[in-house]
């Protein structure tokens, strides 16, 4: 098995990766990326030397446009589109997941994302915890893994973790960041996701912001450390009674502030922004206090 990196150029380099394995008679993909960009995924797999016609399996780890909005393409040219099982719905009819993106990204939704086409029961295929589906003469594992999303598997792959974003952001060497946007984020279960990521000890993990890292012990730990202190920090903020316009512009600040005292120059801040908009993380983390901790019985 070989797993191609294939650099969408979602408006900078190395902010959204799709991977393209490659076996000794076939090809899958891990993540579709956005429509916005799917000519770009057309030519990475064309210099691979393939044609996106020879794609017959895409593995989606959940249905968020950065991840999953482009696979109706491939689903159009006769592939299955494997998903979480709570997932499936919004791919078949993507109308619920394209009202909630407008309403965050109003006029730049064609921008961003392009078009989202529906994608028929026929050409879906939920992906199981545990469920193994063969691509040649590998194997492709779902692992349910959310906490990120109500709708996210983490793939398996010979023992490399391709983990979309419940295994955080990570750009070049710089740090890992959990990305915490509304609506789903759960943190309790998103601790047990990194866990159970953890126990199965992969060689590498593959995040799809963006590439591989194999310090996966510390890779993790990072991780966990870093959600750990992003959730106390609003919820500090929020037991001060602060609304989230003003928790925003501190977040920002705060995330802005310790990137450079860890050395990050303003080009890799910027890669960061655009792969993890700094203030969509405290809309999720605020939802998150006042359904779990602050008023668990509402």
């Amino acid at each position: 098995m070989i797993a191609h990196t294939i650099d969408l150029n979602f408006f900078t380099p190395e902010t959204i990766a799709s991977y393209l394995i490659e076996t000794d008679s076939e090809l899958a993909l891990i993540e579709s990326g956005p429509d916005s960009v799917y000519g770009n995924l057309i030519e990475g797999i064309k210099k691979l030397g393939f044609d996106t016609r020879d794609v017959r399996k895409v593995f989606v780890t959940h249905v968020h446009l950065d991840h999953a909005g482009a696979a109706w393409h491939f689903a159009d040219n006769g592939a299955t589109i494997y998903v979480h099982p709570n997932g499936a719905r919004h791919l078949n009819d993507p109308s619920k997941l394209v009202n909630s993106a407008s309403r965050i990204y109003k006029e730049r939704m064609g921008e961003l994302w392009g078009r989202v086409n529906p994608i028929s029961q026929d050409r879906l295929h939920q992906m199981l915890d545990g469920e193994e589906v063969a691509v040649g003469d590998t194997v492709v594992r779902a692992v349910d893994t959310q906490g990120h999303a109500s709708h996210h598997n983490t793939y398996f792959v010979e023992g490399n973790a391709f983990t979309g974003d419940v295994g955080g952001i990570r750009i070049k060497n710089g740090p890992v960041f959990p990305p915490t946007p509304a609506p789903d984020i759960n943190v309790e279960i998103w601790l047990s996701s990194i866990e159970k990521i953890r126990r199965l000890k992969p060689a590498a993990i593959y995040p799809t912001h963006f590439g591989k890292s194999t310090d996966v012990v510390s890779y993790l730990d990072e991780l966990r450390a870093r959600l750990l202190d992003w959730t106390g920090w609003v919820g500090d903020r929020l037991r001060e009674g602060k609304d989230e316009a003003g928790i925003i512009s501190e977040f920002d600040s705060y995330v802005t502030g310790s990137m450079r005292n860890s050395g990050l120059d303003q080009e890799m801040i910027d890669r960061y922004r655009n792969a993890d908009p700094f203030w969509m993380n405290v809309p999720g983390l605020i939802r998150y206090w006042n359904k779990y901790r602050l008023n668990p019985d509402n």
